[in-house]
């Protein structure tokens, strides 16, 4: 961390900010699905490094990149999730895993996600990835000879939900083609729950049950019984075919296996909380990071155009994808990478220290909360030239025109980077090549025409999205 003489030192306390509330702080002139923004706004307003109070709880803003990328680099042992995250969860009934584990647990669940999440590994499973893609072709398909509206959001949540539960248990869900996936749902109302919970001014549902509360218990129970079920269907598989062991054939028997290997610090209930990490992971945020891009193409027909070319040239038949071909996409990765400064669908960062130390010339003390801005720089002309833009290529310029590496991390930085990140980039150019070969797009707009509003829930999703096709 950056240090600073002693005499120079601040405190957080005296850090300008946006003044508070008595008792309640901030919370009150904030909006919980447009959080970020707000924060966002203060951070034009008061500056790199300010404060604002959850109630009478200070928290540290921090939106210079360097900065930020300083911090998170500091992980796991100077910062951690803030703790509250961790106390909700398991207040609720939660499992263990590696996004709210932190120290030698960590550790112990970082390898084991590692190893299952390696490009390798990914890639050994490339053709089940291919066939969910050709779901959602036919899918699509229908529609464009129907003529009907494609919830975007919808059916690109559809897609990851197929590709993870495949990837994560071995099992065929198929919700493109209107298949049910229980777990999901039900993690559809525990995930808002934990971050509505994580900033609530006062816990009331430790004193009173409120219907929203009731029914959270039962989606959680709901979870937790699906899970434990998937862990004894995949035990069973291990114990009738030994021989798997040496190959497991998804994320749940590797698990498994590392599970019960000496001293491997991991057990069935780290299992089944990483099993549910997988899923909460991988579905949002890819979905949303492709139904942004999709848009942001569809708003700029110079990149549309070359994207569609680069596909064309590259993997011009769904049928026939390869993982040298998806490898091969590099504009296609550039769009990703600046639909993700543009829309990162982690837009902030909460983290808690772990220790005394001092950002910048600000102290914080043990315990001490940050919000670490990850969308202020990366859209500054001051960072970023012409940073409104939509341009994909500044992603493949070299030397000094290349865009600094710390300006965007929409998969954090340092040891503690998402371990998904290669996955997640490769279904986002498996399903945009699928689409670019096999249609042409009529539009990707809302009903209105406006552009999509950003819901902050347990990530930035747009509102309303909605895309026609018609066949080539």
């Amino acid at each position: 961390m950056q240090t600073a003489m002693t005499a120079e030192l601040r405190h957080m306390n005296d850090l300008p900010g946006p003044r508070p509330w008595p008792l309640a702080g901030n919370l009150p002139q904030m909006r919980p699905l447009r959080i970020h923004q707000d924060v966002e706004a203060w951070s034009k307003q008061y500056g790199p490094l300010f404060t604002i109070r959850f109630g009478r709880t200070p928290i540290m803003v921090i939106s210079d990149h360097e900065l930020v990328s300083t911090v998170l680099r500091d992980r796991p042992d100077g910062f951690r999730r803030p703790a509250i995250t961790a106390i909700i969860s398991n207040e609720m009934g939660g499992r263990p895993g590696v996004f709210l584990a932190e120290g030698a647990a960590w550790r112990d669940q970082r390898r084991m996600v590692m190893a299952a999440l390696a490009p390798h590994a990914v890639k050994a499973y490339f053709p089940s990835l291919v066939s969910v893609a050709q779901r959602l072709q036919k899918r699509w398909q229908q529609a464009a000879c129907d003529g009907s509206v494609i919830d975007l959001a919808e059916d690109l949540k559809r897609y990851s939900v197929d590709i993870i539960a495949g990837l994560a248990f071995g099992t065929e869900v198929n919700t493109i083609d209107g298949g049910e996936d229980v777990i999901q749902r039900h993690m559809d109302v525990v995930l808002p729950a934990v971050a509505r919970r994580s900033i609530a001014l006062v816990p009331y549902w430790r004193y009173i049950k409120l219907p929203q509360d009731r029914h959270l218990d039962t989606s959680l129970a709901a979870l937790n019984k699906s899970v434990d079920e998937l862990i004894a269907a995949a035990r069973a598989r291990l114990a009738a075919e030994p021989a798997r062991r040496e190959r497991p054939a998804n994320l749940l028997e590797a698990m498994i296996c590392a599970a019960d290997e000496g001293g491997s610090g991991v057990d069935d209930a780290v299992v089944a909380g990483n099993v549910t990490t997988m899923l909460l992971a991988g579905e949002d945020t890819t979905s949303n990071t492709l139904a942004w891009m999709l848009y942001l193409l569809q708003q700029n027909p110079a990149a549309m155009q070359k994207a569609r070319e680069e596909v064309q040239r590259v993997a011009p038949n769904p049928r026939a994808f390869t993982i040298e071909q998806m490898d091969g996409l590099d504009y296609l990765d550039a769009c990703a990478q600046e639909a993700m400064r543009l829309k990162p669908v982690a837009p902030f960062l909460p983290l808690e220290a772990l220790r005394d130390t001092v950002v910048s010339d600000v102290q914080v003390p043990k315990g001490g909360l940050i919000w670490c801005v990850m969308r202020n720089d990366s859209v500054s002309d001051a960072h970023v030239p012409n940073a409104a833009d939509f341009k994909p290529e500044r992603w493949l310029q070299q030397g000094e025109q290349a865009i600094s590496k710390h300006v965007s991390m929409p998969f954090g930085a340092g040891v503690r980077t998402c371990p998904g990140r290669y996955l997640a980039l490769l279904e986002i150019k498996l399903a945009s090549a699928m689409l670019l070969s096999s249609f042409t797009i009529h539009s990707i707009d809302t009903a209105t025409g406006a552009a999509p509003e950003e819901l902050m829930g347990f990530t930035m999703s747009p509102i309303g999205l909605q895309m026609r096709l018609r066949h080539y």
